[in-house]
């Protein structure tokens, strides 16, 4: 499945999923039974991986989901959206979660005037994200916010392109949350 990991990449043709749908190797097409199990596992670590987390970090912010209020997968994916690198990425300053995890950690971005260094960091409606002026002219981020036109920006999130600025208008709902996860999987893992 194609995780959009690699950035610009992923929407051309050399995108490796798109040349070569099957694992490498001689057995690489044989096929496989996956029990209930293997499926769940694959879905978790699926969803650690799109969004660059290990294992306690994301066993934590399943903790923190049991406990809230809610449909417990909705407001996993919901924090894990919230996340600041996630933000950064969402909102095209990034073409990748991984460079926008970077771009946070090397202080390029304020949350709120304040500086933010912690990609995990979650932000709450109201907040605003707004690149630092001494990190305008990175041609990194320039190039990722004119390719945001082809990615969109959700509908919680408004970008300011000329101001280099991010306002977050509501917390993400499931609808809004367009990566294709299971996150009933993920629920019945942990459940056992």
């Amino acid at each position: 499945m194609e995780l959009f990991l690699k950035g610009e990449r992923c929407y051309t043709d050399k995108c490796a999923i798109k040349r070569r749908n099957y694992p490498p190797g001689q057995h690489g097409q044989g096929r496989a039974k996956v029990s209930d199990y293997g499926l769940q596992l694959r879905e978790k670590q699926k969803v650690r991986r799109i969004y660059g987390i290990l294992e306690n970090q994301f066993r934590g912010y399943f903790a923190k989901a049991d406990r809230m209020k809610g449909v417990t997968g909705e407001n996993l994916l919901s924090l894990l959206e919230r996340r600041l690198d996630n933000i950064v990425y969402r909102l095209g300053f990034a073409s990748s979660r991984t460079e926008a995890r970077q771009l946070v950690k090397h202080s390029h971005f304020t949350l709120n005037g304040k500086k933010a260094n912690i990609p995990s960091i979650l932000v709450k409606p109201g907040d605003v994200l707004e690149l630092r002026e001494k990190s305008r002219k990175v041609l990194t981020i320039n190039d990722s916010l004119e390719g945001v036109v082809r990615r969109g920006v959700p509908q919680w999130l408004e970008l300011e392109k000329d101001a280099y600025r991010g306002v977050i208008k509501a917390v993400p709902v499931r609808e809004d949350i367009t990566v294709p996860i299971q996150e009933q999987l993920i629920v019945e893992l942990y459940s056992k």
